[in-house]
């Protein structure tokens, strides 16, 4: 049983601006450790024992960083334009054999534990070979507003569950209620299935996707390894996320739970708590000076820092622009006119 990562590579990580800037996302930066989010993830995924070789489907503007940070010859699908990541995997899907059990994984994420990732991978896989569409559901940790929430129902097997239902990003209250629960996790946006079975459930659920992708794939073409998918036919693919348009309406969604040191890198908080802190939760490189701080995160790519008497609070200073945000505001990042007017 082989495992095809298919490699979702797309967005711009506003919410991460300065540093990630729209030449240069999230993806492609070494954020955590020394690999790039995207280096991190074909990483997880190159047990030649366990995967096959990846394909990775992205925009036209990031096929440079792709090819840039991934070995020689991987297959790379160039979106014509984005359409959410339903279009983005039936791409992959409708250009693998039907028997092929595809491993969807964002590009721009961490995971700590990566023989946790492995076993999980290996246990969704077992499951979609017997025709079930996989979720990977990530432990939840506290009560968090910004992720999805998948509920486990009927269990399957030791480590799988049914999915008893899909849950959009909950108030606080709620996601407080989901916690004490225990039977809910984290919608991490992972996923495993047989390609002909997602093709099958998209084609039931959302034909006019499933027509106009394969109708891009058809007319499509090969050009220095690069597959290019007829751009007409799939400027009419109306964009919707694999959760709306599949997931969410399947009888055959599955859940595996797992713990696995997983962080979306989300916002400056989530890339904070992901990183290595001191004894104060500060992350800040040694030229950085820190007083009587707490949880307060530092980069800067030359001016030096100084901060005294701070808590839940992230400086960045990069390419000429400067940034400070409290942990509260982190979100709204991407709101700002340097962000989205780049």
């Amino acid at each position: 049983m082989t495992i095809v990562p298919v490699i979702l590579c797309g967005g711009s990580g506003t919410r991460l601006w300065p540093r990630s800037r729209k030449a240069m996302p999230k993806p492609f930066l070494p954020l955590v450790g020394e690999r790039t989010l995207f280096e991190a993830t074909l990483h997880r995924c190159a047990d030649p024992e366990v995967f096959a070789r990846p394909i990775v489907v992205t925009g036209a503007e990031h096929v440079e960083h792709v090819e840039a940070q991934s070995a020689p010859g991987t297959a790379i699908i160039v979106e014509p334009e984005a359409k959410n990541t339903a279009a983005a995997i039936a791409l992959a899907a409708y250009r693998l054999p039907k028997d092929a059990i595809m491993l969807v994984c964002p590009s721009d994420h961490h995971i700590a534990d990566l023989q946790a990732f492995a076993d999980a991978a290996t246990s969704a896989a077992s499951l979609a070979s017997d025709g079930w569409l996989v979720a990977f559901g990530i432990e939840a940790r506290k009560p968090e507003t910004g992720f999805g929430y998948i509920k486990c129902g009927a269990r399957l097997g030791d480590r799988s569950y049914r999915v008893e239902r899909f849950v959009e990003k909950p108030d606080l209250a709620t996601a407080r209620s989901f916690l004490a629960q225990g039977d809910y996790r984290w919608n991490g946006g992972l996923f495993a299935f047989v390609a002909g079975k997602f093709i099958e459930e998209l084609a039931s659920h959302r034909p006019q996707i499933a027509a106009f992708v394969e109708q891009a794939v058809l007319s499509g073409r090969d050009e220095g390894g690069h597959f290019h998918p007829d751009a007409e036919a799939f400027s009419k693919v109306s964009g919707e996320s694999i959760d709306y348009a599949v997931m969410e309406n399947t009888d055959r969604a599955a859940v595996v739970p797992v713990d696995m040191g997983w962080s979306d890198i989300g916002n400056w908080v989530a890339l904070r708590e992901a990183c290595a802190s001191d004894d104060n939760g500060n992350v800040a490189p040694s030229s950085a000076e820190l007083i009587d701080c707490r949880n307060v995160m530092v980069e800067s790519d030359g001016p030096r820092v100084s901060v005294v008497g701070l808590e839940n609070v992230t400086i960045v200073v990069s390419d000429g622009e400067i940034l400070v945000t409290s942990d509260a505001g982190a979100q709204k990042v991407g709101n700002l006119a340097g962000a989205k007017n780049q």
